[in-house]
């Protein structure tokens, strides 16, 4: 059964329960509805054991639970369970895949609009980084992307799904076949795509593809690495350790198949199990459903703020161009103020860098605030928002 979003989802959701808070940050971190804490909870109080190490019906019960997450979590996004990798974070994949992939004397495309998880690991390969630009509403140059893809030897394209701070939505699929059939490999960010939008990472037809949990309604501790079979054969383990290797001796070790060389160690057990029960709560929901309410709470929440004076949204002017996500200066005060003092009427917005500080140098800013929508989220809450931009201003005037 669908199940319906904004009022009737609040209640899901524990920390939303305290006095007067609106919550305008999933962007960074989203609020954890019940099913999800229940599963983690069920794991630790009837199942708790190492997975894919004991024969007793405890640990085989623990892996049943970890190895069954794997596989919806996988299919949630049109992947394969065999080449869906667990890591600590996004920030581990794509770390993962950057060193796995380039080196001194090579050359990667990046975009200036990226997180810095998908750009400082690129910086400490030692490879040539290529830049692509972007327009003044905030869409990359693809002319400029694609010029250097025909001039030959790039290895690698690497870009956001959804950016971060501008909301753009990236045409993916249509970048990863023009690298492809340049022989470049293509790395997406989707951190902010998966809990926002319908994925599918093989009609996508990237190489490898990385997520998280803790911004796709999931636990912190965990991230999600999706590539092509043979791009990640090819790909040496970031970290040694127990479970990863087939057989060790004084000459060395075997490693095992992917996905297991890549999760060295005991794995986050009950983050696999909770992000699992997320997957399985969202899909409940539908991707359609989910993108449809945070287009109608987008194109609202720019509609009002684009009539405040001395307020300035960056990023595509329309909602259908954006995930759920606005940025926005106010005209003589810093974000960090306006957060401040918006928060201080509960209501819960990001300000900063936002771990994206080449494209705030592209963009000029040191800062920007920013809200991001959730399923919970309606348009009271953005009516709350301006109404704290609005007490900004009469503060600063």
């Amino acid at each position: 059964m669908a199940i319906t979003v904004a009022p009737d989802l609040r209640a899901e959701f524990p920390t939303l329960e305290r006095e007067g808070i609106v919550y305008l940050d999933s962007g960074a971190t989203s609020q954890t509805p019940r099913p999800v804490l229940a599963a983690m909870e069920d794991y630790y109080t009837h199942h708790r054991a190492s997975v894919h190490r004991g024969v007793y019906a405890v640990a085989a019960e623990a892996t049943d639970l970890f190895e069954g997450a794997r596989h919806r979590i996988a299919r949630f996004v049109g992947a394969e369970a065999r080449n869906t990798v667990f890591t600590r974070n996004a920030t581990e994949a794509l770390n993962l895949v950057a060193r796995g992939v380039a080196g001194p004397g090579d050359r990667v495309v990046l975009t200036e609009m990226e997180h810095h998880s998908n750009l400082v690991p690129w910086q400490m390969t030692g490879a040539e980084l290529l830049w692509v630009g972007l327009d003044a509403e905030g869409r990359l140059d693809l002319d400029q992307l694609y010029g250097y893809l025909e001039a030959g030897g790039v290895k690698a394209v690497a870009l956001t799904h959804v950016s971060n701070v501008l909301g753009t939505i990236n045409p993916v699929a249509e970048i990863a076949a023009r690298a492809r059939a340049a022989g470049a490999l293509t790395v997406v960010d989707g951190t902010q795509a998966v809990p926002r939008l319908a994925v599918d990472v093989v009609e996508l037809g990237c190489d490898f593809y990385v997520w998280t949990g803790h911004k796709a309604y999931g636990p912190t501790g965990v991230g999600v690495l999706h590539g092509r079979r043979e791009a990640l054969e090819a790909l040496p383990p970031l970290i040694g350790g127990g479970h990863m290797i087939a057989s060790v001796t004084k000459d060395g070790p075997r490693f095992a198949e992917v996905p297991t060389k890549f999760e060295a160690g005991t794995s986050a057990i009950a983050e696999v199990i909770g992000l699992g029960a997320a997957v399985d709560w969202l899909g409940a929901i539908g991707l359609d459903t989910v993108r449809a309410h945070e287009l109608e709470l987008t194109a609202y929440a720019l509609e009002q703020l684009s009539t405040l004076e001395g307020v300035s949204i960056d990023g595509p002017p329309t909602a259908e161009e954006r995930g759920g996500l606005v940025s926005f200066t106010v005209d003589g005060v810093h974000p960090h103020d306006v957060a401040e003092i918006i928060g201080s009427r509960g209501v819960c917005v990001r300000a900063g860098h936002h771990c994206a500080q080449v494209l705030m140098a592209v963009l000029g800013h040191q800062a920007t605030t920013r809200a991001s929508f959730s399923v919970h989220n309606t348009k009271e809450d953005v009516d709350a928002l301006v109404a704290g931009i609005l007490r900004v201003q009469e503060v600063f005037a």
